[in-house]
């Protein structure tokens, strides 16, 4: 078929790129050739409207072994051989039209970004945002994503420890599912993405090759319609059980020696895996098509090249160790074919049944090789005026607060997540694991060790909306504070970037000024940015979702036994509150949905107060002084407080400190760099005496069950627990209700 500039912009390239790939070929390509670069051109791949603010982040320093982008994850050194391997990315817009399989291939594909570098994952954490609960649509999607979670993390027997939800209307349409996988290896058994070696073998490993998941790549790189429904081909189809069949082949494969390099067949499949590979080693490459499993016959080069089938991988062997490999794999009973070999000249060439089909510069389809860099204009976004606007003073406090705190303990955002998290194994796998302790961040055992790694992932997007800049800094930090509140070090960053349609100027303002928050902050805690993934496109007709960087962070403790908790302890510990309170209700809960402010301007926050309250929380648990920590966050510090009674069903009595602040700001305000601690009686002064003049408050003391606030009688922590544990469950119910009556 002719190729012209209307292929082109029918696979979403448009008129001057696909100027620029004749350019670089020196002649028109062939349809199979156009359809690799609208793959590996796609924002998915490329970042192409991302990178020139990528490279701004901190990418090097602390712990870290590999540099940024070097790898298909992040790696960071734990000490005694170890290094621990984790990455975070979306899988959006395959959710929001199959939310069962969009979910379950997302972990699925970083699982094997992790132990395709020869690490074995042992944690996996998630953050997710969906519309109103209320709505049909939501619940469904809920249901869906939550259940492709729980299916392919629990079958492929690696814990999901932690995660975060949200419910917002701006993510009605386009949902947000951002997965994130940890892993530990040891020193010296790491493997390279990176091809080498002229006539070293290239093998294909795993599952068989099918249609599911072609173009997705530049699937991702859309607006969701109502037409995108009909592009169910994009969505790939997981299977949790071959994939670990497919973790202890490689595993095992790695300690014979046999593997030069080993990729993982991601977004873009086959054309991105032989390009990446060999674009990082200087080489080129041969491949037969007809020589790759498949499991459906006569399918076309294009489809080869572009199929996004899970469970695969590209793997570069040693010349003479092929039978070494070969019988690895026979022993996993999983498809091993040689489908060609490493050459010396930078091209790839993929022939089908011996005819030369494609022949394709590796460097030009690649991120930081020949792909395009776009500069973006970007302008303030016009709802900034609105913000501005806001006057506190307009809001009255509420009269009873009691009655205002009942409705915001059970508001989504806030209550508890039970029914979603019990769906998830948090314990597969792990051994001897504290992951289900009451701590700020999850917090996993290194096996063979006393070592712990504290994880977390981190994003109030209402803030970023509010403040791109300091709303990405205050994700950061409370990645950080949840870390260090859980007794650990903080060591690094990856993050997904989760914002709407980068041609937008607004929307790109929102970007490139979180990256700036992001990047002070990372350098402030020196938690190097190691990876991640940029997803923009999430966007509908009715508008762009809040601007969501998601951070995913992770953190040491050399001994898991000093690992600090947020429950309260006994009755008559007395309560702390470190940090300054201030009087704001700004993009509080409470604000915008009890009283329905949407614009307001972000809550307090200072870099230096948070990084300042950090330092002193980790300086307490090293000295022993507290008993518990707990950080906050959503809800402010009523919700703090009772989260932190949950678990042993302890109350407490406790007055607000400071009469100048309005009682809705002290207990409801989300104001940063606070953190509620409790102490035994007897470690009060030491307690003082370590905090010297650092701003703090004594809220009053553990009670065996009651609330009493401002000494009125708040009822029974049971009370609290009920409402906050039924919440959403009620709401799920009440939809199920609804849609069997409507039945009849």
């Amino acid at each position: 078929m002719e190729v012209t500039v209307k292929t082109a912009q029918q696979l979403r390239l448009t008129e001057e790129e696909f100027e620029l790939i004749k350019q670089k070929l020196g002649r028109t390509p062939n349809f199979n050739e156009l359809c690799a670069f609208s793959g590996m051109w796609s924002e998915h791949c490329s970042y192409k409207n991302s990178i020139k603010w990528l490279k701004t982040l901190p990418r090097e320093g602390g712990r870290m072994l590999v540099k940024a982008g070097e790898e298909n994850a992040g790696l960071m050194d734990i000490g005694d051989n170890l290094g621990v391997v984790f990455k975070i990315e979306s899988h959006n817009h395959p959710s929001a039209i199959e939310p069962f399989q969009g979910a379950a291939t997302g972990v699925g594909g970083i699982h094997r970004d992790i132990f395709t570098m020869g690490a074995r994952p042992i944690a996996a954490l998630n953050s997710l945002r969906f519309g109103n609960l209320k709505e049909a649509k939501t619940q469904h999607l809920l249901g869906g994503v939550v259940h492709g979670i729980g299916h392919y993390g629990n079958c492929f027997g690696v814990p999901t420890v932690g995660g975060e939800i949200y419910f917002e209307n701006c993510y009605h349409t386009n949902p947000l599912v951002n997965a994130m996988s940890v892993g530990i290896v040891k020193a010296g058994e790491t493997v390279s993405a990176t091809a080498e070696g002229l006539g070293n073998p290239v093998f294909f490993v795993g599952s068989a090759t099918g249609k599911d998941g072609i173009g997705g790549a530049s699937f991702a790189s859309a607006d969701i319609t109502a037409e995108s429904a009909e592009e169910l081909p994009a969505v790939q189809v997981g299977d949790p059980f071959q994939e670990k069949k497919l973790l202890e082949a490689c595993l095992e494969v790695i300690q014979t020696g046999a593997v030069v390099g080993m990729q993982d067949m991601g977004a873009a499949g086959i054309i991105c895996s032989t390009a990446e590979m060999s674009a990082k080693g200087g080489v080129g490459m041969r491949i037969d098509l007809d020589k790759v499993p498949t499991r459906q016959q006569n399918m076309k080069t294009w489809e080869l090249l572009l199929s996004e089938s899970q469970e695969r991988m590209l793997m570069v062997v040693e010349k003479g160790k092929e039978q070494l490999v070969l019988d690895v794999f026979e022993k996993w009973d999983l498809p091993c074919s040689e489908i060609g070999e490493v050459t010396d000249d930078g091209l790839l060439r993929f022939y089908m049944n011996g005819e030369l089909d494609a022949e394709l510069p590796a460097h030009d389809l690649v991120l930081g090789g020949g792909a395009p860099q776009y500069t973006r204009e970007y302008s303030e976004p016009a709802y900034f005026e609105k913000i501005k606007a806001f006057d506190a003073s307009s809001i009255e406090v509420p009269a009873d607060l009691k009655a205002t705190a009942e409705q915001l303990i059970q508001i989504p955002n806030i209550a508890s997540k039970r029914t979603v998290y019990h769906q998830y194994d948090s314990m597969v796998g792990t051994g001897n694991s504290s992951t289900n302790a009451p701590t700020d961040a999850a917090v996993v055992h290194v096996k063979g060790t006393t070592k712990g790694i504290a994880v977390t992932t981190d994003c109030n997007s209402k803030y970023v909306f509010a403040d791109p800049y300091k709303g990405a800094m205050i994700a950061v930090s409370e990645a950080a504070r949840n870390i260090v509140c859980s007794g650990g070090l903080p060591l690094g960053v990856t993050n997904c970037l989760n914002f709407g349609n980068p041609y937008d100027p607004q929307v790109y303002y929102q970007f490139v000024h979180a990256i700036k928050g992001m990047g002070e902050a990372c350098v402030k805690f020196d938690t190097p940015v190691t990876g991640g993934n940029v997803s923009f496109y999430n966007q509908s007709p009715d508008g762009a979702v809040y601007p969501t960087p998601t951070i995913g962070m992770v953190g040491l403790l050399e001994n898991i036994n000093d690992k600090m908790t947020l429950d309260l302890k006994a009755e008559g510990d007395v309560l702390f509150l470190v940090g300054k309170a201030t009087d704001s209700i700004s993009s509080s809960e409470y604000l915008h949905k009890i009283h329905g402010v949407e614009f307001s301007p972000v809550p307090h926050f200072e870099l230096d107060e948070e990084f300042a309250l950090q330092q002193k929380i980790a300086e307490l648990i090293s000295k022993k002084i507290i008993a518990s920590a707990h950080d906050i966050s959503e809800g402010g510090l009523y919700v703090a407080l009772t989260e932190a009674g949950f678990n042993r069903n302890l109350g407490f009595d406790v007055t607000a400190g400071d009469a100048t602040i309005r009682k809705d700001a002290y207990w409801f305000g989300e104001g940063q760099s606070r953190v509620v601690v409790s102490v035994k009686p007897e470690q009060v002064a030491a307690l003082r005496n370590a905090l010297g003049d650092f701003p703090y408050a004594e809220l009053g003391f553990v009670t065996a069950g009651a609330i009493v606030v401002d000494a009125a009688d708040w009822g029974s922590i049971a009370e609290w627990k009920e409402k906050y544990d039924t919440a959403i469950e009620a709401l799920l119910a009440g939809h199920e209700s609804e849609h069997a009556m409507s039945a009849l």
